[in-house]
């Protein structure tokens, strides 16, 4: 997609949805934290159910740990993995509270020292929490990026540096957000709706569908 034209997308989706956020649900940046550690593999609304009652005991590492991973474990085991995400919560809120004076670190570097959080995740965090221009390449991501070609990559990690490349700065702290709920939304993995995408006129995604009855593939 050429450069003017990237320009004119993100202004579209921003004009659409002026101030996208996450769609989980959290209480502090430590919550956050957690809530996107279960969100591997898993719908947000999926990990909001677990966590209303998760959060209502616990909002801090000193109470998680107090919690035990046992009932954390009782409380999550409707999420996807949730014998490792309940082992790694335990593990991650013991290395805050030594390491970080039980707060959330800023960087990617010291986050991704934490269990089951890897650059995707680390990158939701610094975009949430800290308010960075991160993108962090989910599956609607890489799928409305490689569909529409604004940034072609076959890993993750392709299509974040291509993003950072060529998202216009205005819209680079918003991208992340602009991306995924349009992917979530619109751009879906089947039946995209095209008829209702703002930027179907910009989009070189070859098979467009326009009518609801007809898959289009990925």
């Amino acid at each position: 997609m050429k450069q003017n034209n990237v320009k004119t997308f993100f202004k579209r989706l921003s004009k659409k949805n002026p101030s996208p956020t996450t769609e989980l649900d959290y209480k502090n940046n430590f919550t956050l934290l957690i809530a996107v550690v279960l969100s591997a593999q898993m719908t947000d609304v999926g990990v909001n159910k677990v966590t209303k009652k998760l959060f209502s005991i616990a909002d801090t590492p000193e109470k998680i740990i107090k919690m035990g991973e046992s009932k954390v474990k009782s409380i999550i085991k409707s999420i996807n993995f949730f014998h490792t995400k309940a082992r790694n919560i335990i593990k991650l809120s013991k290395i805050l509270i030594k390491s970080f004076k039980s707060q959330v670190p800023k960087t990617r570097q010291e986050l991704e020292t934490l269990p089951g959080v890897g650059r995707k995740t680390a990158n939701v965090i610094l975009s949430v929490a800290f308010n960075q221009a991160t993108i962090a390449v989910d599956t609607h991501i890489f799928r409305v990026s490689n569909r529409t070609k604004i940034a072609l990559g076959k890993k993750p990690i392709d299509v974040e540096l291509g993003l950072q490349k060529v998202v216009p700065k205005q819209y680079k702290k918003n991208a992340h957000h602009l991306l995924i709920l349009h992917g979530r939304y619109i751009c879906k993995a089947r039946n995209p709706e095209c008829n209702k995408c703002v930027v179907n006129d910009l989009c070189l995604f070859k098979n467009k569908n326009f009518n609801l009855k007809k898959n289009a593939a990925v």
